[in-house]
């Protein structure tokens, strides 16, 4: 979304939030602040490795295969099991591995940061994904149909619902990976700017909903089948049946549901009163072209935008829906889940975006000809030079990271003394969410996380009577609320360039203190939610008690 930049004329508020805006605010540049932590991790590597820290873990081994490894998802915070991964049903053996921390000061240590530079940041699948997604957002942009369907977004919502509807949207974009961080968190600033409410406000609604509500949906998702398999590993080593990927379908759509209002009243509760009215520069405009097009040039542009829209549908539905189609899994035919339509998500949103903004730039007379598409997109692609530089170093320090073993150190390291704390089943479920909220801060990947404790806990909890499903969906709520507020969270920087857009001084601290709300009563609310549930016994999807029958 392309807006001026608009100066908020309010200070800084004060209280706690204040004070972590001011403190966040002073930080480093996000490039700086990634290249200390870098230097950071390899100072540590190289004192933990002289001490020999290290630990050791029971890793499941297929006999016949080998051990199953792991490649990455879209947005490559999202690691998923790579084709060819034995399923739950194969011979296992387990066998115990020792983790030592590498230093990053060794001769193999400086062999990898010199050798991998160039992969780590052509590996890093973020910056395809933002550009693909920004692609078809820039020329939507550009031609005026993002204003359009704001100002009728907006209109065609009542004022108390505004809120809570473009939240749900965040969480429902999760279907499509990264989409809602590019194009839904825009989209939510400029929608209570267009209606006077404060645009930071609108931001941090829909980054509540992309990213603190991140592991549930409305709907089933790529990440879902992979986690689901995860488990179902797990479970053989158990001798536990497998699970499928509904096991938390109920619980999953209830959830996604309540933290959309609770994310809805600390908005409107919370945040917006913080925030105080916004006051734009005399003659700054919220959206570019939102009221330059007149009213006939607009509805004949959005019915061009329509017809648009709809082919590219028809599209997709054909190479979708019938016997044999491209885009069902070629083996179980199957749409939902791992499958070619999943993984073609975003394709199919950039696409839709981009077809529907050139049909209503023709049909509004923004676009004249195919030299103004190339303009648009490539004045899109322009602006995201200082985030390509941020991205950039995030993909170094990702790589050095995980190479020297850090992170599964600390995993484990926590795993060992979770799993030895001789407590009932709900402490232990809340200490096990306790812990991945930790880990959120430095592992934001959902899957990793779940593939180093999904073999030590499903088996221990299956132990304790507790479901493996409660045990997925103690993930879900622990894993969702830190996105919002860890350093590590790769979109951190494009926020805040969306929120440059009106507040000049805005920085990570603003982002921080915007969303600490929502991070903090959204996880409390959300663990409290899912005790209750297991308490009560209320299945988690059709046919999974939370207790072991």
């Amino acid at each position: 979304m392309t807006a001026k930049p608009v100066e908020n004329v309010e200070a800084t508020p004060g209280g706690l939030l204040g004070a972590v805006e001011r403190i966040g605010n002073k930080v480093p540049h996000p490039v700086l602040m990634f290249g200390y932590l870098i230097l950071l991790v390899i100072v540590l590597s190289w004192g933990l490795s002289l001490a020999g820290v290290s630990v050791t873990e029971q890793v499941a081994v297929p006999i016949a295969e080998g051990a199953p490894d792991y490649d990455y998802y879209e947005d490559t915070t999202q690691p998923g099991l790579a084709p060819g991964t034995p399923h739950y049903d194969e011979d296992w053996t387990i066998v115990e591995e020792t983790i030592p921390i590498k230093s990053l000061v060794s001769v193999e240590g400086i062999r990898f940061i010199f050798s991998s530079f160039v992969s780590n940041f052509a590996g890093f699948g973020v910056v395809a994904v933002t550009f693909i997604a920004m692609m078809g957002a820039g020329v939507a942009e550009e031609s005026g149909l993002l204003g359009s369907l704001i100002r009728k977004l907006v209109g065609a919502s009542p004022k108390w619902a505004l809120t809570f509807i473009l939240i749900l949207t965040g969480v429902v974009s999760s279907v499509a990976s990264d989409a809602g961080y590019l194009i839904l968190i825009p989209l939510a600033a400029a929608a209570f700017a267009s209606v006077g409410r404060h645009p930071l406000a609108g931001l941090a609604s829909g980054f509540a909903g992309v990213a603190a509500i991140f592991m549930v949906n409305i709907s089933l998702t790529p990440t879902d089948a992979m986690i689901t398999e995860i488990a179902n590993e797990s479970l053989a080593l158990a001798g536990g049946e497998p699970i499928t990927i509904v096991a938390n379908y109920y619980f999953m759509v209830a959830s996604s549901l309540v933290m959309a209002m609770v994310a809805a009243v600390i908005t409107e509760k919370i945040v917006e009163p913080r925030l105080g009215p916004w006051t734009p520069e005399p003659g700054a405009v919220v959206h570019s072209d939102a009221g330059d097009i007149p009213a006939d040039a607009d509805k004949r542009g959005s019915r061009f935008a329509l017809i648009g829209f709809l082919i590219v549908m028809a599209i997709v539905s054909l190479a979708t829906f019938l016997p044999g189609a491209p885009l069902r899994d070629p083996e179980t035919g199957n749409i939902i889940g791992n499958t070619p339509f999943m993984d073609s998500l975003l394709f199919i949103i950039m696409l839709a975006f981009l077809v529907s903004g050139v049909a209503y730039g023709a049909g509004a007379g923004t676009i004249k000809g195919s030299s103004d598409v190339i303009k648009a997109i490539t004045k899109t692609f322009a602006g995201l030079g200082g985030m390509v530089l941020m991205l950039l170093m995030i993909s170094q320090f990702i790589a050095y990271f995980n190479w020297t073993n850090l992170p599964r150190v600390i995993a484990g390291s926590l795993a060992e003394l979770l799993e030895q704390a001789n407590i009932g089943a709900i402490p232990l479920l809340i200490g096990f969410v306790l812990v991945i909220v930790v880990l959120d801060f430095i592992m934001p990947g959902a899957l990793p996380k779940w593939a180093i404790f999904a073999p030590i806990f499903v088996p221990l909890f299956m132990r304790l009577g507790v479901a493996p499903q409660t045990l997925l969906a103690a993930y879900r709520v622990a894993d969702s609320p830190v996105n919002a507020l860890t350093p590590l969270m790769v979109y951190l920087p494009f926020i805040v360039t969306i929120a440059q857009r009106y507040t000049k001084k805005a920085g990570i601290g603003t982002v921080v203190a915007l969303m600490l709300p929502y991070s903090v009563i959204l996880l409390v609310v959300w663990t409290v939610m899912f005790i209750a549930w297991f308490a009560l016994g209320i299945p988690l999807g059709p046919g999974y008690p939370p207790s072991v029958p």
